[in-house]
């Protein structure tokens, strides 16, 4: 049987994404370029397990001013659970790709950005899907945060230290991208911790703290 994408190599393989049977020559130069891998492709596990990543420029990377500390991610790590199940949840739903998520996260860091000055600006991003993700962990961090002062009766968790986990994150995705147009290996990384979209098992998963 010939490769469905080629039509010249033999078939190897299976693909998930194309529903057919292709080449390994065909997965490995397609893989999340020119094919929307899904997650759960064991060649794709596989390949993100020895790909190498180049590391971004230090100098190229965003917000470098807000110090992401480790005492934080641990005192927020309620809310960190939710934002990984909420973005998982959201990337199964539509096939979303670590640009995407980019963007999200980079118009979520200007809003909270602006909190700092007293004013409240959403500054939405133009790509629509990742406009979706902005308003589901709009809705998340909002969820989370109401619930705890209705428990608590105060409001522990601050607009700074949201502002903390948002830059790790992105600092996260920058780190894990493998540069590949249509790259899942963040979100990858994430479902690793937070593999139930409703958020019901990320909450007994240790906290998404990396080196």
């Amino acid at each position: 049987m010939a490769c469905s994408i080629c039509e010249k190599r033999r078939a190897k393989r299976y693909c998930p994404a194309v529903r057919e049977e292709i080449c390994a020559i065909c997965c490995g130069e397609g893989r999340e370029e020119t094919i929307s891998c899904p997650l759960d492709c064991e060649y794709l596990i596989e390949a993100h397990k020895h790909e190498r990543v180049t590391e971004p420029n230090a100098r190229q990377i965003p917000n470098r001013d807000i110090a992401v500390r480790e005492e934080t991610l641990v005192r927020n790590d309620g809310l960190l659970a939710e934002i990984g199940a909420a973005l998982v949840g959201w990337a199964n739903q539509t096939g979303a790709v670590d640009l995407d998520v980019r963007d999200a996260l980079e118009a979520l860091i200007r809003t909270y950005r602006t909190m700092a000055s007293g004013i409240y600006y959403e500054s939405r991003p133009d790509n629509h899907v990742a406009n979706g993700l902005f308003s589901g962990l709009v809705e998340t961090i909002d969820g989370y945060r109401k619930t705890e002062a209705e428990k608590t009766g105060v409001h522990r968790t601050r607009d700074a230290d949201v502002l903390e986990l948002l830059v790790f994150l992105q600092h996260l995705e920058m780190d894990r991208n493998n540069g590949r147009k249509r790259s899942r290996a963040f979100i990858g990384t994430v479902m690793d911790f937070y593999p139930e979209p409703d958020g019901g098992a990320a909450s007994e998963t240790p906290p998404l703290i990396l080196p």
